[in-house]
């Protein structure tokens, strides 16, 4: 894969939780649209494309540590920049 063609699709795994290791706050800045199921989802915390799941909050719910609770949903999932346009390319498993 080209330089140019990395740098316009997303990482296989990211996150938006600042503790985790996949947390990359310069490429959350460019927007990430997430496709899960052919539908596109807004509240995903937690996605990877090769493994084929996101996390998601449940409801109000929190832990012991007041971190909200997520839930692991298996399925298909594409994500690309939204910073591209209309028409950018899209990050999926094979």
């Amino acid at each position: 894969m080209s330089d140019t063609a990395s740098q316009d699709t997303p990482p296989d795994r990211l996150s938006v939780n600042p503790r985790s290791e996949f947390f990359d706050a310069e490429l959350l800045k460019r927007g990430i649209g997430i496709r899960f199921k052919g539908a596109v989802r807004t509240n995903v915390d937690e996605f990877c494309i090769s493994e084929g799941w996101i996390r998601v909050q449940a409801g109000k719910t929190m832990d012991r540590k007041g971190n909200p609770l997520t839930i692991k949903l298996t399925g298909p999932v594409e994500a690309w920049y939204e910073d591209l346009g209309d028409d950018p390319p899209v990050a999926k498993a094979d």
